[in-house]
């Protein structure tokens, strides 16, 4: 039976009726709705990278933002690569990331380990665990500033007990102690972060394959090498993509923790970026600081997302 325009009359739905009678496709309706959120990000992200480049290569100041603006090429890219002020900062940033990844990975995935075997009050623990990572590092900072306090925190005790005086434990104003003073804070606060991923990739393991190690006769300790690690490993990976990430760029927990002192051995990069930009208003050296951050952060992000991916493929 042939279908009449009647039919298909009834048969068509309010929007098509509309869309027919405007002459719009289904893709150009998806660009109409698409394109405005495309020239938002490009607002937001991708001008202030380009106005940023463009600065880079001048001695602009923004607290002189009449005085005349010079090209000076690529001299403030050279000044801060041959500054050693900034290859101590430098340092202190890769001491930090090394020790604080390096302990929530160990402490993060051992908690996931113990979770995932099931037992009483496991929900309840858990939620336990990740309090501090839901918590602002501004209060987080402050608390731990509190517990660092050589006359009454938490370390004040320690005389009581052992009978060294306390002062010698004071983290924040010591040279030898204050780097690790900021390791434990951020190790305290995000290795719940890397618990939870561990716990999903433990999770994701399949019972059937322990039953068939079981079979074979493969000791716990074989099958935590041979099952749990390959499997949790690209898991693990991931939780350090994420820490390298957030941890290059850390700024807020050190700042109200050391302000970067004593002297300048916890000013991270990102702190001494800061300085430059809104302490000593260099705009243009700054900004080339910044774009060389961003290229160091994106140029081993994209060598390790390789090696991910390669580990993924195994």
């Amino acid at each position: 039976m042939t279908e009449t325009p009647i039919d298909r009359l009834a048969r068509a739905t309010p929007s098509s009726l509309a869309r027919r009678a405007k002459g719009l496709s289904d893709r150009t309706i998806a660009w109409i709705f698409v394109t405005p959120t495309i020239l938002l990000l490009l607002a937001v992200n991708i001008f202030p990278l380009i106005w940023t480049i463009r600065l880079s290569f001048t001695n602009y100041r923004s607290n002189r933002p009449n005085a005349e603006v010079k090209w000076v090429g690529l001299e403030n890219y050279q000044k801060i690569l041959t500054d050693d002020g900034i290859w101590g900062n430098m340092q202190a940033t890769a001491h930090f990331l090394f020790w604080t990844i390096l302990l929530q990975v160990l402490i993060g995935f051992t908690l996931a380990w113990l979770i995932n075997r099931k037992f009483k009050g496991n929900d309840l623990l858990t939620t336990l665990i990740v309090i501090p990572m839901m918590l602002s590092p501004a209060v987080v900072g402050n608390f731990w500033t509190f517990l660092y306090q050589p006359q009454i925190g938490l370390f004040n005790y320690i005389e009581f007990f052992t009978g060294t005086p306390s002062s010698s434990f004071e983290m924040l104003g010591s040279v030898t102690l204050a780097p690790w003073a900021i390791v434990i804070v951020d190790t305290w606060m995000w290795t719940p972060f890397v618990m939870l991923i561990c716990l999903a990739g433990l999770r994701s393991i399949p019972d059937y394959i322990y039953e068939a190690a079981e079979v074979d006769r493969a000791s716990k300790w074989r099958q935590f090498w041979t099952i749990t690690i390959p499997m949790v490993l690209p898991f693990l990976m991931l939780a350090v993509l994420f820490r390298g990430i957030e941890n290059f760029k850390m700024f807020d927990l050190v700042v109200q923790l050391t302000g970067g002192g004593p002297g300048s051995v916890t000013e991270l990069a990102s702190i001494n970026l800061k300085r430059e930009a809104f302490e000593k208003w260099r705009t243009g050296y700054s900004s080339a600081y910044a774009i060389i951050l961003f290229v160091t952060v994106f140029g081993l992000a994209s060598i390790y997302v390789k090696a991910l991916n390669k580990v993924k493929e195994r």
